[in-house]
């Protein structure tokens, strides 16, 4: 069996707050240090996880580094991600807001982060959740946008002199109900115009979420036969949702076809050959956390087998003629739906 390597966010074993549920379905969590929970965390799930996600400042930091680190063996600390989002202060966004000191406060954690990331051979991940608006006239567009490229610029530039891959996440709401980096489209004219200021972008790179494209009404398959031709697919956050908010659900609980599709094309582009990976980005709200994450994996590593049995020469025909029937009649016969069971269902039906 084919295997692309996988790692989890630490956040999916947290007290899975929500605004009706503020202290959680799983309060329990909330009393762990993070060390305890990495390592009970990796003791459940044992060697399904290759290695695990953190937010930076708030799950791992210099103080409790070393620890986590202790307690991650054998998985490894893949990705750091900002976590600024989530600090009151920045209510009004971090490397947006109108105080001109706490902006730069937040581009000098993010790159102490960046740091950190450096120090363990880590992906530094920037999803600026916060950094938009909640009400029509509320914000200077035009200003935002410049400080939050200028921002994400110098973090950049940082980034490149560490030898550390940035990858930008997009969403289009939440926790800012409109937050500037909301689509694709929108994250590669960043990558452009951090590009312009003469910033090296070379280890700037995209990170997609499934949800957060399902959210939008992006195609998975499409968007990433796009970004792995602009070189652009750095990284992979799977799950699945109904498709109006972010959910967070267990990978292939929803959007099957897509995420199959997404699997074919992550297969064509060859991804994983230079150390990417799917990350699990997972909110089990009421569900038990180990056993969300490991039926993610598993149901992941199952789709991902299918699209590794599908006839891509066969394929390829039917998609160079744009042959919707035949291209599903290909999908279909990697599902089981072969010739014997076509015969059984015409003979069914000629009873």
């Amino acid at each position: 069996m084919e295997h692309l390597k996988n790692s989890v966010g630490i956040w999916a074993f947290g007290p899975n707050a929500t605004r009706f549920m503020p202290g959680g379905y799983h309060p329990e969590a909330a009393k762990e240090s993070m060390p305890s929970k990495t390592k009970r965390v990796v003791e459940s799930i044992g060697n399904l996880i290759d290695g695990y996600e953190f937010h930076y400042p708030g799950e791992v930091n210099e103080d409790n580094l070393e620890h986590v680190l202790s307690a991650l063996k054998p998985a490894d600390l893949y990705a750091v991600a900002l976590g600024l989002f989530s600090d009151p202060q920045y209510a009004r966004g971090s490397f947006i807001n109108p105080d001109e000191k706490l902006r730069r406060q937040s581009v000098e954690t993010a790159k102490r982060g960046v740091d950190l990331a450096a120090s363990v051979g880590a992906r530094f991940i920037i999803w600026p959740g916060g950094e938009g608006y909640n009400y029509s006239f509320q914000v200077p567009y035009a200003l935002v946008w410049e400080r939050l490229i200028n921002a994400l610029a110098e973090i950049t530039s940082h980034a490149h002199e560490k030898g550390v891959t940035v990858l930008l996440e997009h969403k289009n709401s939440e926790p800012a109900m409109r937050i500037l980096l909301r689509d694709l489209g929108m994250t590669m004219y960043v990558i452009n115009k951090i590009k312009e200021t003469g910033v090296p972008v070379d280890k700037l790179k995209i990170n997609i979420d499934w949800q957060h494209l399902i959210m939008n009404g992006e195609p998975l398959g499409e968007y990433v036969a796009l970004l792995a031709k602009e070189n652009l697919l750095g990284h992979n956050h799977g799950n699945s949702g109904w498709g109006s908010f972010d959910d967070d659900n267990m990978v292939g609980a929803s959007f099957f076809m897509q995420t199959l599709e997404l699997a074919l094309e992550l297969r064509r582009c060859k991804y994983g050959e230079n150390g990417e990976r799917v990350g699990f980005d997972l909110f089990p709200y009421t569900e038990n956390q180990v056993e969300a994450v490991r039926r993610s994996v598993y149901q992941w590593e199952f789709i991902y087998s299918l699209a590794g049995k599908i006839d891509e020469q066969q394929l390829k025909e039917a998609q160079k003629a744009h042959d919707a029937v035949g291209a599903y009649e290909i999908i279909y016969q990697a599902l089981g739906l072969d010739e014997d069971f076509m015969r059984e269902v015409d003979e069914l039906k000629n009873r």
